[in-house]
């Protein structure tokens, strides 16, 4: 202050340097806390750092924590956003590649151009043409396949009439007293119901499909699944063995029919995947010759499939919004389709012509189901109302059979191999003895519904009717035999059809 000014701050007297003397002080040290003085008071000291030390630890480790939370959230939505961008690109590039494919394929479909098939990855992408009045154009059965068809039909029809009933059919003594002698859980808890079933020929295989979408191969002897077939997304409503090339048909309630392939492993693979339904899939049957099939659709049309190929050779039927298709079954000789309608009606077809050669009336409700006998000449159908039993050579009912209250659906009919047996399955499974058009077809045996459900859905015989293999709505498989009787079961020659 006096040498910027050359006053002194509170006399304002001139000053200079040399008025001002320098003030000498000596440090002074800061007395030691108290409890420093002594070790324990230090101990106590270097706790408390301690401690403070490990809680700014601890705070700075859940922030840590929170911070690689919140990182993580981060990347696990820009990963989805990546995704959800990547999947939105693809169908984009689906549907413009769709778009230019449509566009090209109108002028080639305006010009009558054939349908070419594209068979990919088990996935068949048929690029059906459409006609003048808006139907897919299908090849058609050829001269080739109707020769091939008849041949069959000739030979097969000529080996029935030398039919005789094989000395090992179990006896009427034997089925009376069958009872349960296993019952296999096959299909999903959350989702039980066992919907169709079929008996491997030439194995003792059993198959089942179920509300659960799968369907299931069970191997009777070992009483182990096999393996277990995933692809459908609804329940399977209908399935089949192909033995002849180890194929397996499945049709479902998702409109589409499958054809898959046994490995020597065991395992079944998806070869074809067939999209020619436009409603549900209620029935498949397989042609005696092994190499066609037919699927039964509620979109009231029938198609005729080439098996190798997974082709649809011809579609039958006009789409309708009221009926339907709910049970179809080839004749044993070929040349015969039946199929049953939710009107409750049951249409015979020449498969040669296409053509409906023959109409059944006087069911109540949707036939569930249908079998012909292996004599060539009885047709059992099934509905709300019973059994009913037509004579193919004269066209006419000759019998009906009502096991349950009118309420109570019947929901499988099933004839044996030999023709000497007929199950039913409603609230109940119900065995007959076959006899004639004229005699009375009498109870064999009554077996009870053990899965309390109330609702049998499948009857199966085994070989020689040595077991009966049931479903009902809940997701166990039930075997009906002699008990103490699986060795021999086992051991018996299987018939060949």
């Amino acid at each position: 202050m006096a040498q910027d000014h050359g006053k002194c701050p509170v006399t304002k007297e001139e000053l200079t340097m040399d008025d001002i003397v320098a003030v000498k002080t000596n440090k002074v040290v800061k007395p030691r806390q108290l409890q420093a003085a002594s070790i324990p008071g230090l101990l106590g000291m270097f706790q408390n750092e301690w401690d403070a030390i490990m809680l700014s630890s601890f705070a700075l480790e859940q922030q840590l924590h929170t911070a690689r939370q919140e990182l993580s959230h981060a990347l696990y939505q820009h990963d989805a956003a990546c995704r959800v961008i990547a999947r939105l690109k693809k169908e984009r590039d689906e549907a413009r590649a769709l778009l230019a494919q449509a566009e090209r394929q109108i002028p080639a479909s305006m010009a009558g151009a054939a349908p070419t098939a594209v068979v990919s990855n088990g996935k068949r992408a048929f690029e059906d043409e459409v006609g003048p009045d808006g139907k897919k154009i299908r090849p058609g059965i050829n001269p080739v396949m109707i020769d091939e068809l008849t041949e069959c039909n000739t030979m097969l029809s000529a080996h029935r009439k030398k039919r005789q009933v094989p000395p090992t059919l179990a006896s009427i003594d034997a089925i009376e007293r069958y009872t349960q002698i296993s019952s296999h859980p096959l299909h999903k808890t959350n989702k039980p119901g066992i919907l169709s079933m079929d008996i491997h020929p030439s194995k003792d295989i059993i198959a089942t499909g179920g509300i659960d979408t799968n369907a299931v191969l069970f191997d009777r002897p070992s009483g182990q699944i096999l393996c277990t077939l995933t692809g459908h997304s609804k329940k399977i409503t209908s399935l089949k063995f192909v033995p002849r090339d180890e194929l397996f048909v499945t049709g479902s309630a998702d409109k589409t029919v499958k054809i898959w392939q046994g490995s020597e492993e065991g395992n079944y693979n998806c070869i074809h995947t067939l999209k020619d339904h436009t409603a549900e899939v209620e029935a498949v049957t397989v042609h005696a010759t092994q190499k066609y099939f037919v699927t039964a659709s509620k979109d009231n049309t029938w198609c005729f499939y080439d098996i190798p190929s997974g082709s649809c050779l011809t579609q039958v039927g006009e789409s309708s919004g009221q009926e339907g298709y709910t049970s179809a079954s080839f004749h044993p000789d070929g040349l015969i389709l039946g199929t049953g309608t939710t009107e409750a009606v049951v249409k015979i077809w020449d498969v040669k012509t296409q053509s409906n050669v023959a109409k059944f009336e006087g069911h109540v409700g949707p036939v569930t189901a249908m079998s012909f006998s292996e004599n060539g000449y009885f047709l059992a159908t099934a509905a709300l109302d019973g059994v009913k039993l037509w004579d193919l050579r004269k066209l006419r009912n000759f019998r009906t059979i009502s096991p349950y209250d009118s309420d109570t659906p019947t929901n499988s009919v099933e004839f044996d191999f030999s023709g000497s047996y007929l199950a039913v399955g409603g609230s109940d499974t119900r065995v007959y003895q076959v006899a004639n058009v004229k005699l009375e077809w009498n109870l064999v045996k009554t077996l009870p519904d053990l899965s309390g459900t109330g609702k049998v859905t499948n009857v199966k015989f085994g070989t020689d009717a040595k077991y009966i293999a049931v479903g009902s709505m809940d997701r166990n498989l039930r075997i009906f035999g002699l008990p103490g009787e699986d060795d021999q079961m086992d051991d018996a020659k299987p018939s060949e059809k």
